[in-house]
């Protein structure tokens, strides 16, 4: 009996020590000053709040101080927006909640910006973000718009109408820290330049070096991305961490590695169809060996749809694991209460390579010698 219970005792400290040392053990190495993280709620407006985001922190870096900026209000311009192209194109466009890291750098641009505590999104009692019905009460109306023929100029006025009954009429002006601005002179006093910030990619359909408008379908508004070869993708990812620089990440997080539950996002080197369920829950919480990721392998996910645009997230830091590997810091849009990292995901050089669609940057954060490549 003593010796049962001694191997039982010799049995669970083994097996303990063992999860303790299994488990991922992350480590940043740099981590970009940003603002809290936010959830997106019931909406697909992970572009406006990642943007936002990311826009916040260039403020930081920029010494304009800690601001938290309206993800709805750029929301309800890009609609809009949508609502025009959808129209013009006579139903032959995208439109839904979903848009890109450049909606919002344009709309600053065209209509400005403004703080969250000026306008939020919500009218009188609500206290969560949900878009389901608005969208579809949108797009029933820019398709019966479209099959009448012949819109009247009536239209867009019934449009801001249907916004401000779901998200609040915005403000033509507001005070703000004691001061009064309209929205575009607060985007003039943030000191933002929508021509400082510029799209990559990595596809193999266009040439290198070059801009084109990226075949995805939430490019609505015909966004152009410089093409680098991955390996110079990544490149400007790391030069732009280690100068202070955070970015906007677009990529496909509906993989199997994609966990924010356990806070990782990887791509196995053995394929996950050929995993047990208990060897794919091992896989997510402990580090293990990975892909390697070519140029080819992107372009051929891309073609079969297995790589996706999704989501876009805020990429502002690096970390390792206790193994050595390395990895992005990233801040989701789903809340503080996801996964054990309060809202951020660490996604391996694998995932980022095989994973990313596409990045938005400052001009300043791509090295000198790709910038000189782009023309830039």
């Amino acid at each position: 009996m003593k010796q049962k219970f001694t191997f039982c005792l010799v049995f669970i400290a083994s097996f303990w020590a063992f999860q303790s040392q299994a488990q991922y053990k992350f480590t940043v190495d740099k981590r970009i000053d940003a603002t809290t993280v936010k959830n997106q709620q019931r909406t697909g407006t992970c572009w406006s709040f990642s943007t936002a985001s990311f826009i916040e922190s260039e403020l930081i870096r920029l010494g304009k101080g800690r601001h938290d900026l309206s993800e709805m209000f750029v929301v309800r311009k890009i609609y809009l927006e949508k609502a025009m192209n959808y129209i013009r194109r006579q139903g032959k466009a995208q439109f839904g909640q979903g848009s890109l890291a450049h909606d919002l750098i344009n709309t600053i641009g065209k209509y400005g910006i403004v703080p969250e505590e000026v306008y939020n999104g919500k009218v009188a009692g609500e206290t969560r973000h949900n878009h389901s019905e608005l969208e579809a009460v949108l797009t029933s109306f820019v398709k019966t718009l479209v099959k009448r023929k012949r819109p009247s100029k009536k239209w867009m006025a019934a449009f801001e109408g249907i916004l401000d009954g779901y998200l609040g009429k915005a403000p033509e002006k507001f005070t703000y820290k004691g001061k009064e601005y309209t929205p575009k002179s607060f985007a003039q006093y943030l000191g933002i330049n929508p021509a400082d910030y510029v799209e990559l990619t990595s596809y193999t359909h266009y040439p290198f070096y070059q801009s084109f408008v990226l075949e995805i379908p939430d490019n609505f508004s015909n966004g152009r991305y410089y093409n680098l070869p991955i390996d110079e993708l990544e490149a400007v990812a790391d030069n732009a961490i280690k100068n202070g620089h955070s970015m906007v990440w677009d990529g496909d997080v509906s993989e199997k590695g994609f966990s924010q539950r356990n806070d990782v996002a990887i791509i196995p080197k053995k394929d996950w169809s050929l995993m047990a369920s208990s060897e794919r829950r091992r896989v997510l919480q402990q580090p293990t060996q990975e892909r390697k990721v070519s140029q080819k392998m992107r372009q051929e996910t891309f073609e079969n749809y297995s790589t996706t645009d999704d989501h876009l997230m805020h990429l502002m830091g690096t970390a390792k694991d206790q193994n050595g590997g390395k990895y992005y810091l990233i801040k989701n849009s789903w809340g503080t209460r996801v996964g054990k990292c309060g809202g951020y995901i660490h996604a391996s050089k694998a995932y980022f390579r095989l994973k990313t669609v596409s990045l938005l940057v400052h001009k300043d954060a791509i090295p000198k010698a790709i910038r000189k490549k782009l023309k830039l």
